[in-house]
């Protein structure tokens, strides 16, 4: 299998935060599909996930915060537009 990495990864975590995920996915693998993850098998689902998955979760997000930005501009425009003098 080969391990090349195909994207840079968009975000990082910290090294507690890895932890805690990985102890997630093992604990999920293992309750779910009765498959024991050691933990460098764990880090590396992460990773593909971090590579893979995850850049589509952080694409979302920006797309939602822009529509929500460009809405409140838009009402702060228009309050604007009510306080402008004649």
């Amino acid at each position: 299998m080969s391990r090349a990495k195909s994207q840079p990864l968009i975000m990082t975590l910290s090294a507690e935060q890895e932890r805690q995920a990985c102890e997630v996915l093992t604990r999920f693998m293992a309750e779910r599909f009765e498959l024991e993850l050691g933990s460098f098998e764990a880090a590396e689902v992460l990773e593909l996930f971090a590579r893979e998955v995850a850049p589509h979760y952080y694409n979302r997000a920006i797309f939602d915060v822009q529509a929500h930005l460009k809405e409140r501009f838009e009402s702060i425009e228009s309050d604007l537009w009510a306080l402008e003098k004649s």
